[in-house]
């Protein structure tokens, strides 16, 4: 059997190759600029969507506000699973006219949402952040109106009372302004 004898092999230079895989990359499409500034280095990157990390530095004092949160939501969930009748004492200065259980499933619902908070320290993508601080903030508004509406019908207002429902709103400012904060697009440069 006769054998084919292959040309020798040609050496590329290195600037005709370097050429050639930016042709190739122009025409997948990958390693430019899209229209919101991203740089894909792949197609499938581009096909699934980048994370969205921090592009500069993180808002001043964020994970600070995400430790003291998730430390207070998780002391007080401790505290309604284990001591409900005393924590609405301590709040509302009178006796518990309800069931414990009511206030326990506050306290498991507490503990939930705290448990997504220290995995948001974790993280460093935005997205994951902002939903974090947007539930904090649902959960702080939920909470002030419930308190509000609960001091108006029963017709007595402690001090302390008082104090919970004015810390649900600044818990709520504080939230929404690192929301808004994450949600602001990177200047370019």
């Amino acid at each position: 059997m006769a054998t084919k004898s292959h040309p020798p092999l040609m050496k590329k230079h290195s600037q005709s190759d370097l050429v050639s895989r930016l042709k190739t990359r122009k025409i997948l499409g990958v390693g430019g600029e899209d229209d919101d500034g991203e740089v894909h280095r792949s197609k499938i990157s581009q096909v699934l969507g980048n994370e969205i990390k921090f592009s500069g530095r993180e808002p001043l004092g964020l994970r600070v506000w995400l430790v003291v949160s998730a430390v207070m939501l998780t002391v007080l969930a401790l505290m309604a699973l284990t001591f409900p009748i005393q924590l609405y004492d301590v709040i509302f200065d009178e006796e518990l006219v309800g069931t414990k259980m009511s206030i326990r499933l506050y306290g498991g619902a507490l503990l939930s949402i705290s448990l997504v908070i220290w995995n948001a320290l974790y993280t460093t993508e935005k997205v994951i952040i902002r939903w974090t601080l947007l539930t904090e903030a649902c959960y702080f508004g939920i909470q002030f109106l419930v308190t509000a509406i609960t001091l108006v019908e029963n017709g007595t207002v402690s001090n302390k009372a008082l104090v919970l429902v004015f810390s649900r709103v600044a818990f709520v400012a504080i939230s929404l302004c690192y929301y808004c904060q994450l949600g602001r697009r990177s200047k370019k440069i």
